[in-house]
C-alpha cells in the first residue's frame, strides 16, 4: 500500500497546505486499487500535481461532512463526468453524505455519466473486496465521525513444488487449487490436502485512518496493532483542552494512543493553521518524544506500508 497526502492542513489551506484528502494505492499485482480518503475542497487541483486522475478513482470514504473534509467532492465527481469516465465509483460516509451529494448536482444543473453509489454507514463491516476489508469506528466530534481501518487478507504461503514432487505429486492444473490450500484428488485416486504443502501465510498489512476526533473509546480498537496509523495532530499539548472542546486531539494524545495501541508507524496529520514549518517541527518533537516512530504528513508525501 501507498498513501499521498493531497491536504494536510486542519479547517482552511494555508499557502503549503491544502485541506484534508488522503490517496491510498493498492498496489496488488493483479487487482490493483485506488481509494480516497476525505475531499477537501480543491482536492482536484491537488491531483493535478500528481501522476494520479480522479477517473481512477474506485471509491472515496468521507470521514465526516465538515466542508475541509467535503468541499471538494462536488467539483470531483463533475469532472470525472466531463473527462468521459464510465468507470463505476462508490461513496461511503455518514448519515447526510447522499442528501449533500444529490442536492449540490441537482441544484447545480449537473451529473454523473457513470454508475455512482452512495452508501451511508454505520459502524462496523462497510466492505470487503476478498482482498482487504474496511471497517468503520465512531469517534468523538461534532458531527457524526468515523475512522476507517483497512486490512489486507492474508496471503496464501509459497507452495512447496519440491515437497510434492518428493510425494510423488507431478505438476499439472491441480497446483492451482494446491496452492488455494485445497484438497485434491489425483487421477490415480490418490488425495493430497494442499494444507500439508504450504508455507505459513504472509500476514496482510493492516492501516488505521482516523477522521477528527477528541480521545474516544473506540480509538483502542480502531488503532490496535495496525503497521500505520493516521492520526489528526490539531493542536499542540498546551492546548489540548482547547482541541478536545472542538471534537480534536493533541499531539500527546495522539502519540499517547501509537503507543498504548502498539502500532509500528504513526503518521501525524490535520494541522492547525497557525502553526508555520517550524512551528510543524514543533509538533512532529512532542509527538516523537512520547513515539518516536512518528512522522509528519506535508501535502504530496508519500508514504509506502
Amino acid at each position: 500500500m501507498e498513501f499521498l497526502f493531497l491536504g494536510t492542513s486542519a479547517g482552511v489551506p494555508t499557502r503549503t497546505r491544502n485541506v484534508t484528502a488522503i490517496l491510498l494505492h493498492h498496489q496488488h499485482p493483479t487487482q490493483p486499487a485506488l481509494w480516497l480518503f476525505d475531499c477537501g475542497e480543491g482536492t482536484q487541483h491537488q491531483m493535478l500535481s500528481t501522476a494520479y486522475h480522479p477517473g481512477k478513482i474506485e471509491r472515496i470514504f468521507i470521514s465526516h461532512l465538515h466542508g475541509d473534509h467535503l468541499f471538494g467532492l462536488p467539483g470531483l465527481l463533475c469532472s470525472r463526468s466531463m473527462a468521459g469516465n464510465a468507470h463505476p465509483l462508490t461513496l461511503y460516509g455518514p448519515k447526510g453524505l447522499r442528501e449533500f451529494t444529490e442536492t449540490a448536482l441537482r441544484l447545480s444543473g449537473s451529473w454523473t455519466d457513470y454508475p455512482l453509489e452512495i452508501v451511508e454507514i454505520t459502524a462496523g463491516d462497510i466492505l470487503d473486496d476478498e482482498l482487504r476489508k474496511v471497517t468503520a469506528y465512531p469517534l468523538e466530534h461534532p458531527l457524526e465521525c468515523y475512522g476507517y481501518r483497512v486490512e489486507e487478507h492474508d496471503k496464501p504461503g509459497a507452495l512447496n513444488a519440491r515437497a510434492l514432487k518428493a510425494a510423488g505429486v507431478k505438476a499439472g492444473p491441480w497446483f492451482q487449487d494446491l496452492k488455494a490450500g485445497k484438497t485434491v484428488t489425483l487421477e490415480d485416486g490418490s488425495v493430497i490436502r494442499g494444507a500439508d504443502f504450504l508455507a505459513p501465510a504472509i500476514p496482510g498489512k493492516a492501516v488505521a485512518i482516523f477522521g477528527d476526533t477528541a480521545p474516544c473509546a473506540s480509538a483502542f480498537e480502531l488503532a490496535k496493532g495496525v503497521d500505520v496509523m493516521i492520526h489528526e495532530t490539531t493542536l499542540d499539548a498546551s492546548m489540548e483542552e482547547k482541541a478536545n472542546s472542538r471534537g480534536h486531539s493533541s499531539t500527546r494524545q495522539a502519540a499517547l494512543l501509537a503507543r498504548e495501541a502498539a502500532v509500528g508507524r504513526l503518521i501525524i496529520t490535520h494541522v492547525s493553521s497557525r502553526y508555520d514549518g517550524a512551528g510543524c517541527q514543533r509538533l512532529l518533537a512532542e509527538c516523537q518524544a512520547i513515539f518516536p516512530a512518528t512522522e509528519l504528513a506535508d501535502d504530496f508525501a508519500v508514504f509506502t506500508v
